[in-house]
């Protein structure tokens, strides 16, 4: 007897063997009649290449129109929340990282802010690690942005931005590369700071990647926004209003390019945004065109923001001063590129017993956190990404949950898409800027 809402199964020589369908595939299905119905229900993906990355769409068509859309999701989840509860409350940063994979940097610094608002710590972090930190999620928020308009370029025939966004986003891994000795996946930002200092080859290659962008993103705009093809698959498809992106929670380029300048950085600083001279971009159109105007915007406010950055950054520690919570940055590597260099191993080791004992003590079981909830909010590329961290009073989180903006952002999909043309949800969905690595931590 088959159980409702579980995959079904048969016996074989190998044992059991499940059916897993997936979503509600087989209700589906049965309502329709090939033989006297017009309908047609189809999969996309979850392996189409223009789902950016492993998303299942479930269409149900008339034609070339789309009159229902199911999003399946899950097929990545990495359980990334739940390890978290396992590991010490700077081991989450390594986790933290890889869930939006194209904006790491974001995911960490909530992360931390989240960890040191529970610790009481927030006046604490260093002018420069907050300027550090503001500096990196700029690089970052460019970076996904032209990745964005390089697999969307893609998807709706135009080549050769693909190969030129990729391009000019492998100059912003170089420079991590610098900063961090990781192209991605960092664990840069952890609670009370940042790993390590920005050393000036670093600080050089930014200031050419700024003499260059301007340039670059002129030639984007020349190759896109006058072509005929692209304002056909942009213009007036995929549009959804202000109201419906406040009713479904869409925030982020979606939502500001229905004209609500909605942006945590000017709403609700933090890291000291306030301090910063830049503008919200906002179209009114709601649809594929405005959400390419909005991210091509952004990527020039960035550069100001980043530019700002390269002035304010003076001198001086990147961790909190307490020894009890700041994790032992400035770490030397050694001569094969991988671990501790034997000269730090002994200075750590020379300075005295108690100070190896808490060098221990910090590495392997980590400090201890105060009970308590909060909830910390920034603007990432794709959205508002928030944080709601629970203390236990223990060295490692009770319970860590990731407001993510492309899980949030994907309901909207099914309002752009149904009533409008199969092709025309590539589109849509690509506008949304959806990462899955994030969706389904």
């Amino acid at each position: 007897m088959t159980t409702p809402g579980y995959a079904t199964e048969r016996e074989t020589t190998e044992g059991k063997v499940f059916t897993v369908t997936g979503g509600d595939w087989d209700e589906v299905v049965s309502g329709v009649d090939y033989g006297h119905d017009e309908r047609i229900v189809v999969n996309m993906g979850p392996q189409h290449p223009s789902t950016h990355g492993v998303l299942r769409l479930v269409l149900e068509l008339e034609g070339e129109t789309v009159t229902e859309a199911r999003l399946v999701v899950g097929y990545l989840h990495t359980g990334i929340e739940k390890n978290l509860e396992f590991r010490n409350w700077v081991q989450g940063s390594t986790f933290v990282t890889r869930m939006d994979y194209l904006a790491p940097i974001f995911n960490e610094t909530a992360y931390s802010l989240a960890v040191e608002k529970l610790l009481g710590i927030e006046d604490q972090v260093t002018e420069r690690a907050t300027t550090i930190r503001v500096l990196m999620m700029e690089l970052n928020r460019i970076s996904s942005h032209l990745v964005w308009l390089a697999t969307t370029g893609m998807e709706l025939g135009a080549i050769s931005m693909m190969l030129y966004g990729f391009r000019e986003r492998e100059y912003v891994l170089e420079i991590f590369e610098m900063i961090t000795g990781l192209r991605m996946n960092h664990a840069y930002v952890r609670p009370g700071g940042v790993a390590q200092d920005v050393p000036d080859e670093a600080i050089v290659k930014i200031r050419e990647f700024l003499a260059m962008m301007p340039k670059k993103l002129k030639e984007y705009e020349d190759l896109l926004s006058g072509q005929p093809i692209w304002q056909e698959r942009t213009k007036d498809v995929a549009v959804l209003d202000v109201t419906g992106c406040v009713a479904l929670g869409i925030t982020g380029p979606v939502l500001r390019s229905a004209g609500l300048a909605w942006d945590l950085r000017k709403t609700m600083p933090y890291c000291g945004y306030e301090t910063y001279d830049f503008e919200v971009p906002t179209a009114q159109t709601g649809d594929v065109w405005g959400r390419y105007e909005v991210r091509m915007a952004e990527i020039r406010e960035s550069m100001k923001i980043v530019e700002q950055c390269l002035e304010r950054l003076r001198p001086g520690p990147i961790m909190v001063a307490d020894r009890k919570i700041a994790w032992p940055a400035q770490l030397a590597i050694g001569v094969d590129g991988m671990g501790n260099s034997l000269e730090h191993v002994a200075k750590i080791m020379g300075q005295s017993m108690e100070s190896l004992i808490h060098h221990f003590k910090l590495v392997t079981e980590g400090f201890r956190v105060p009970p308590g909830q909060v909830y910390v909010g920034i603007e990432a590329p794709r959205g508002e990404l928030g944080v709601h961290a629970v203390s236990d009073g223990g060295t490692r989180p009770y319970r860590v949950h990731y407001r993510e903006p492309s899980f949030i952002n994907l309901q909207s999909l099914p309002a752009m898409a149904e009533g409008g043309l199969i092709a025309d949800v590539i589109a849509g969905g690509a506008s949304l800027d959806p990462v899955m690595g994030g969706c389904d931590r």
